[in-house]
């Protein structure tokens, strides 16, 4: 989804959703978002940008640095349109303390605090993928942003005890 043409350091930022979109929010969402980008600058620059819906629930928004940096007040504008959509949709793009994971197929979020409840009773595994929103370019957005939770940062912060790895 995600076109062609932007550098592997391309300046990625993923906001996640509290909630899913249904279809005809999320056209509604990638059209505004599709606004945004066309009409995005840096310092009366155009900025070439992409920002779309990934999984229904991700905000990617991306920036080819190349040329002309991201200001500021470029960034501030990215939020601006963001927190238009909380409004909008009465959703929260920045929650920090929910985790989202690739269950069968589907973006399921957790609390924070029930992360390791969800590993003891086998919802969640140290194979099960979870979406790394801290990823800060397009080459780690390819690489880094759905790693296994063993491989995550979040690793570091559960106990995966007896917990057998999925097969």
């Amino acid at each position: 989804m995600i076109p062609a043409g932007f550098p592997d350091n391309a300046r990625v930022w993923v906001y996640q959703c509290s909630r899913a979109f249904i279809e005809k929010e999320a056209r509604e969402v990638n059209e505004q978002l599709h606004h945004f980008y066309a009409g995005w600058q840096t310092h009366g620059s155009p900025v070439k940008g992409w920002a779309g819906l990934l999984f229904r629930q991700f905000v990617v928004v991306i920036a080819d640095e190349t040329d002309e940096q991201v200001s500021g007040c470029s960034t501030d504008s990215s939020v601006r349109v963001i927190k238009s959509l909380e409004r909008q949709y009465n959703v929260n793009f920045f929650d920090r303390m929910m985790i989202t994971f690739l269950v069968k197929g589907k973006a399921e979020m957790l609390p924070f605090a029930q992360v390791q409840y969800a590993i003891e009773k086998g919802y969640i595994t140290p194979d099960t993928m979870l979406f790394n929103n801290v990823v800060t370019n397009k080459k780690e957005l390819y690489t880094k942003w759905m790693v296994p939770l063993k491989d995550s940062w979040l690793a570091g912060r559960v106990s995966f005890g007896n917990v057998p790895a999925q097969r």
